[in-house]
């Protein structure tokens, strides 16, 4: 077997990447990452905080994810080889600037005439504020039928852009990922931001797969980033496609 290749970072999104749409990787896919890590470094690059992600990677604790690094929250909390490396909070804006945007999007999303509602609109994690107009407590089919209703009517486009027309002082950033929110954040704390944590570690190459690629989805940011060579994947089995011809082959 060729010694494996520690000049070269593989770093993934989860959700459409490796997983179905909040679904747990499956057996195959899971022992497939476990045969690319013989062969480069391997991480993880997620908008979800920890606990969603290891709950999707199958594993109770980061040490036994089996990758490298982790990057919950698109790298505002950080670990490698298992152990924490930073985390960084968006309280950093202050009380009063949370609290006025948070209002805000309650009362907007009281007025939102939706197929369903249910609990959980914001949840608040370290490095982000999530919005879900449909709520987090849904179920599987809830979801699936917001994201095709969000299709066409653009429930999280419009919403986004009464924010940014709202609040064009507060320096944010709103990115739409998965099915059924959108995250947001200070502008430069998206997926690149995970980066700053292995330029020190001196990779000649790093490979970032993602499948919201397009201009304002979750993994644009890093997919165009001069510092990572994109590739775009709609499924796991694209990323697995993908990643058989560049290093299995």
């Amino acid at each position: 077997m060729a010694a494996r290749d520690t000049s070269t970072l593989c770093l993934f999104d989860v959700d459409g990447t490796l997983t179905a749409s909040r679904q747990v990787i499956t057996p195959e896919m899971k022992e497939f990452m476990a045969e690319l890590r013989k062969k480069v470094v391997i991480g993880l690059v997620g908008g979800s905080d920890l606990v969603k992600i290891k709950e999707q990677m199958g594993c109770e604790e980061v040490t036994q994810l089996n990758y490298d690094y982790v990057f919950s929250e698109n790298g505002l909390v950080a670990y490698k080889e298992g152990k924490h490396l930073a985390t960084t909070s968006i309280k950093c804006l202050g009380e009063e600037k949370l609290s006025r945007f948070i209002n805000f999007c309650l009362k907007y999303m009281a007025d939102l005439e939706l197929p369903k509602k249910r609990g959980t609109f914001i949840e608040f994690r370290n490095g982000l504020i999530n919005v879900c107009p449909v709520g987090r407590n849904c179920t599987q089919e809830e979801r699936i039928e917001f994201f095709e209703y969000d299709k066409e009517h653009k429930v999280r486009e419009k919403f986004v852009t009464a924010l940014e027309e709202q609040f064009p002082d507060l320096g944010l950033k709103f990115s739409i990922g998965g099915q059924i929110s959108f995250d947001v954040f200070p502008i430069g704390w998206d997926k690149t931001y995970c980066l700053r944590h292995v330029e020190k570690d001196g990779f000649k190459t790093i490979h970032f797969f993602g499948d919201k690629t397009h201009k304002g989805g979750n993994d644009y940011e890093i997919f165009e980033d001069a510092r990572t060579i994109g590739h775009k994947v709609t499924k796991p089995d694209d990323t697995r496609e993908e990643l058989t011809r560049l290093f299995f082959q």
